[in-house]
């Protein structure tokens, strides 16, 4: 039978103090796990200057006084952005203030998206829709702002698509930046979420 000598015994209930500190510490870890915890404040969004579906030139400073729901697409899209933008009208109707955010679609191929291009696309999501377009400089600014990944992507045979990130942001009556949402976001949890922050 092996003795412990009576004065290592401090030092052993100190090891054995110090493990018991590092599990809990690791356990409350796991527990925080899974959750987004953040400070300070997103460097999204930014000014723009670009051309709505009328033709109007129409500034950043325009919206001021409205919430906007902003996304990044194109109208050859064959099957996310009319999704999303599907999502966004949908999210709307389900809304009594409704009146209080502008949906904001902006183009990431200027190429093909005319004012009157997106002026006939926006037409099958609603009447709200305000639809930006503009020259390659102006959409590559915009898009910058607000952190979005876009880059053309030749197809087989001729044509090409457009490779894009996602996001539906949602910005304040003063411009800044409130949230961001993604594909997990259908019209019920998107409409619950824009109702908590109206």
């Amino acid at each position: 039978m092996i003795r412990t000598p009576l004065a290592l015994v401090p030092y052993l209930l100190a090891v054995a103090a110090l493990a018991a500190g590092l599990l809990w510490h690791a356990g409350d870890a796991l527990q925080r796990a899974g959750r987004l915890e953040t400070t300070g404040e997103a460097a999204i969004g930014g000014s723009f200057t670009l051309i709505d579906q009328d033709g109007k030139t129409r500034r950043s400073g325009d919206f001021r006084g409205h919430f906007m729901l902003i996304y990044f697409g194109y109208s050859y899209c064959p099957d996310i952005c009319p999704t999303r933008l599907a999502v966004m009208a949908d999210a709307l109707d389900k809304l009594a203030d409704a009146n209080r955010v502008v949906p904001v679609f902006i183009t990431i191929d200027p190429a093909r998206d005319t004012s009157g291009v997106l002026k006939a696309y926006l037409k099958a999501f609603g009447p709200r829709f305000v639809g930006l377009t503009g020259d390659a400089k102006a959409i590559d600014s915009a898009a910058g702002a607000y952190r979005v990944f876009y880059r053309k992507h030749p197809l087989a045979g001729a044509g090409y698509a457009m490779d894009h990130s996602s996001q539906i942001y949602f910005m304040g009556p003063d411009g800044k930046f409130i949230a961001a949402y993604d594909e997990a976001f259908g019209p019920d949890r998107l409409a619950a979420e824009l109702k908590k922050r109206l």
